[in-house]
């Protein structure tokens, strides 16, 4: 025998690890939005400048939970690769990278704080890259799954800057929620 496990156990090795790991993505994403307040009939947000190109805040619910189903199964392949090379890193900047993706709705939204949310998306971007390539070295298609979520969040990078270009006078400040606009 030239094999740890069959295909069988592999499958069903991978289909335990997703049945936990992708409703806690899933999970964890959606209640970091909801904590930090994030998105539409937030009075702070609302007030902001957006750009042109800023996408219906319908979009985002549908995007971030696609990608966080994704993210969840692209962890859940390598965690399933036992005694594959390396998949003890590549588990560690997963949780890394989740970790600031989780940091930055309550940095933006809770806080305000436009400049560090930008330079919390960098900071993602390059951890999240990192990430790509260590899937890749344990599970190929576990970093195929991740493309999409560093296409957005890079997206999500240059809204966040053009925000910041935009709100000067809102970045770190009124965390009390209260928002008086005076234009002249």
């Amino acid at each position: 025998m030239t094999t740890l496990a069959s295909r069988a156990q592999l499958r069903a090795s991978f289909i335990r690890w997703a049945l936990f790991i992708v409703p806690a993505v899933v999970l964890l994403g959606f209640l970091s939005g909801q904590l930090a307040g994030s998105g539409a009939g937030d009075p702070w947000f609302d007030a902001l400048q957006k750009p042109d190109y800023y996408p219906d805040p319908s979009v985002f619910g549908v995007v971030w939970t696609i990608l966080y189903v994704m993210m969840g199964l692209a962890f859940a392949l390598v965690c399933s690769a036992w005694g594959a090379t390396g998949r003890g890193l590549a588990i560690g900047a997963f949780i890394v990278q989740f970790a600031m993706n989780l940091a930055w709705s309550p940095l933006f939204f809770m806080q305000h704080e436009i400049t560090y949310a930008f330079y919390l998306l960098v900071a993602l971007n390059v951890m999240l890259l990192i990430t790509i390539v260590l899937f890749f070295r344990v599970r190929k298609m576990a970093a195929l799954l991740l493309i999409p979520y560093v296409a957005w969040t890079a997206f999500a990078g240059y809204l966040n800057y053009d925000l910041m270009l935009m709100n000067p006078e809102a970045d770190g400040s009124d965390t009390t929620g209260a928002v008086q606009r005076i234009e002249v």
